[in-house]
């Protein structure tokens, strides 16, 4: 799961998207507010972030909101800090 994890965090847009929805849950509409890119282009990163799992998705009426998963976040955290919390070599 980290592979995809940290596949999807290289893209730039992706991180933006991230950085939006940890301030609030949002629709494809709005997260698309003040990007340069198509609605397909958003549906494909959304996508992304869904299947490497730092994304969810839930249905309100005919809205879907989108929200972080924090849970893979922690798991990434969790993988640096066992390396920065090693020895260091004699």
């Amino acid at each position: 799961m980290l592979n995809k994890t940290f596949s999807a965090l290289a893209d730039a847009t992706r991180r933006e998207i991230l950085e939006r929805l940890s301030k609030k849950d949002l629709t494809p509409t709005e997260l698309g507010e003040g990007f340069a890119i198509t609605a397909p282009s958003l549906s494909h990163h959304l996508n992304t972030l869904k299947e490497a799992g730092l994304v969810t998705s839930r249905r309100s009426g005919q809205q879907i909101f989108y929200s972080l998963n924090l849970s893979v976040f922690e798991e990434a955290v969790k993988f640096f800090y066992k390396y920065t919390n090693t020895k260091k070599n004699k």
